[in-house]
């Protein structure tokens, strides 16, 4: 059994927000993978499913960003859910908009979603970091991640979360390379996805969209 985790703010002016990106993305497996509409648990919204061979349950913490881990936690102890086996999706600002990488364990790098359930369950769990790129000025993060995606950027956010949806099963399993893989080919170019079909043993090409082996804060 494993623990899915988005992160965001639950009031519904926050809804459409970058900070909210792991909500999207875990609302999105929840509707395509025909999870029951979550119900309150553990000081947050979980419902309980299968991803392939794997029980899943998903949880949104409604505790806001920063008390998250009080959720998960509580999750996690009443369920018996070790952190190896809980994998957390947030928004990430050191990752350009659009590029998506796995990192198990390692530091919360300012996030402070991250920084709440480190306190709760530790660092050893799995981390999908959505990117939604930097402002470029320190003083503008803050506004920059509690703005709503605009127009333009859900021409690519859309596509990305029903990648991740769809390749989720990969994650369940514990095979974060075959998710990335599977990820990134969903979201190359329909012409680069004919060639790559073409070459026996061809692989992704974009550097960023591959598993996060590294453990330092801020990798």
């Amino acid at each position: 059994m494993l623990l899915f985790v988005g992160l965001g703010n639950p009031e519904p002016g926050y809804q459409d927000n970058r900070h909210n990106v792991g909500f999207m993305a875990v609302d999105e497996i929840i509707d395509r993978h025909n999870f029951p509409s979550p119900r309150a648990r553990f000081q947050g919204l979980l419902s309980d499913g299968r991803l392939g061979q794997e029980r899943v349950l998903i949880l949104k913490p409604v505790t806001f960003m920063n008390e998250s881990g009080r959720s998960v936690g509580e999750a996690a102890r009443y369920l018996k859910i070790p952190p190896e086996d809980i994998v957390v999706f947030h928004d990430e600002l050191d990752l350009s908009a659009g590029k998506v990488r796995v990192k198990s364990g390692g530091g919360h790098a300012g996030h402070n979603g991250l920084r709440s359930i480190d306190q709760h369950v530790g660092k050893n769990y799995r981390r999908v970091r959505i990117g939604i790129g930097h402002p470029g000025d320190k003083n503008k993060v803050h506004g920059h991640v509690l703005h709503d995606f605009s127009k333009e950027e859900y021409k690519w956010l859309d596509p990305l979360l029903a990648a991740l949806a769809t390749a989720s099963p990969l994650l369940a399993e514990g095979d974060n390379s075959g998710f990335m893989s599977k990820v990134a080919l969903a979201l190359q170019p329909a012409r680069t996805v004919k060639a790559t079909k073409k070459a026996k043993n061809a692989t992704p090409e974009d550097p960023d969209n591959l598993e996060d082996k590294s453990t330092e804060n801020g990798e």
